[in-house]
């Protein structure tokens, strides 16, 4: 997978900027690309996009892109009609759906209009969950562990201690109030610039490389943590990764990486469910549903569970003499 990302690097990074950035898209727009498999039993490749270029592993991208695949038929699921195994950059991911009482593909085409407005064929949020066929999407992430606990970073006058975890991409995390910065829609430029300020922090005084894959390496972002808006959520997150990019959704990849360092300091039973809240109140929930290890690392085998809604099908016109077919930022 890293080589197919790579190919995409050299020949076609013009469709990503194209599809990423305006006018097609915007600053935190996000893709995901469906490839052939490269593992034995894997049902597909996927590759992540964003506005700096490519992410090795996407939870919320998984959890979209498996409720597209079987809302659409796009990928023949395995035999329980509602298990995909993807192939990553980070590796191999297998996420299940939550299907709706009547099973996959249930809804048949002359009673759709009879579900009024259905996210499953566009036309905004669904007025039941029985005109809904994927209810959520679970999956088993690649093992996640805590490269570093406690550094302590220097940004201006102040120092920030971060915790560099691996949850399918390397994050430092930090706590908000350590950081004296809200987690809300109303800091995002101060979310963004501090937490890009941390990334470079990190990358110039620490080497930072998967020990068992050295195709990933880098902070891929910053996640700061600090109380949940909602009673049902453990901790809410703000994600700034990519270039200046802040994550919508509580982040999958984020959340894993979350887990692993509430784990190593003893604060996450085994069989209590983790809720991951976003900037805008959507919910990721995680488990452990195992442990290994990852070179010299304790991991743990979390699994992330949240839903996805089909907003709208979309054709994209990209012509040689717009001046702007390969897209541009503000």
């Amino acid at each position: 997978m890293s080589e197919k990302r790579d190919w995409l690097k050299r020949h076609a990074d013009h469709l990503r900027r194209a599809l990423m950035l305006e006018p097609r898209g915007h600053a935190d727009m996000y893709g995901a690309i469906l490839t052939e498999p490269v593992s034995p039993g894997s049902h597909a490749g996927i590759l992540f996009m964003h506005n700096a270029g490519y992410s090795e592993m996407c939870g919320h991208g998984i959890i979209a892109a498996t409720a597209i695949a079987l809302g659409r038929g796009l990928i023949m699921p395995g035999g329980d009609g509602a298990s995909i195994v993807y192939d990553t950059v980070a590796g191999t991911v297998r996420a299940t759906a939550r299907l709706n009482a009547h099973g996959y593909a249930s809804v048949p085409a002359g009673q759709r209009e009879a579900c009024g407005a259905s996210a499953s064929w566009g036309e905004g949020p669904p007025e039941s969950e029985e005109c809904r066929d994927v209810l959520s999407v679970s999956y088993v992430n690649v093992p996640s562990f805590v490269l570093h606990g406690g550094l302590v970073v220097k940004l201006g006058p102040r120092q920030v201690r971060v915790d560099i975890a691996y949850g399918g991409e390397f994050y430092a995390i930090v706590d908000g109030e350590s950081a004296a910065l809200s987690i809300d829609g109303g800091h995002l430029a101060e979310l963004r610039r501090v937490g890009m300020d941390i990334i470079r922090a990190v990358d110039q005084s620490q080497t930072i490389v998967h020990p068992l894959n050295p195709a990933v390496r880098g902070i891929a972002g910053t996640i700061f943590t600090g109380p949940p808006s909602r009673e049902d959520a453990d901790l809410r997150n703000a994600t700034v990764f990519a270039d200046g990019e802040v994550d919508r959704s509580p982040c999958g990849t984020g959340t894993a990486a979350v887990m692993a360092v509430i784990d190593a300091m003893g604060l996450l039973p085994a069989q209590r469910p983790f809720v991951h809240e976003s900037l805008i109140g959507s919910r990721f929930t995680g488990r452990i549903v195992g442990r290994t290890t990852v070179g010299d690392y304790d991991a743990i085998l979390p699994e992330i569970e949240g839903s996805a809604w089909i907003t709208g099908e979309h054709s994209f016109i990209l012509q040689d003499d717009d001046p702007f077919v390969n897209g541009f930022r503000m």
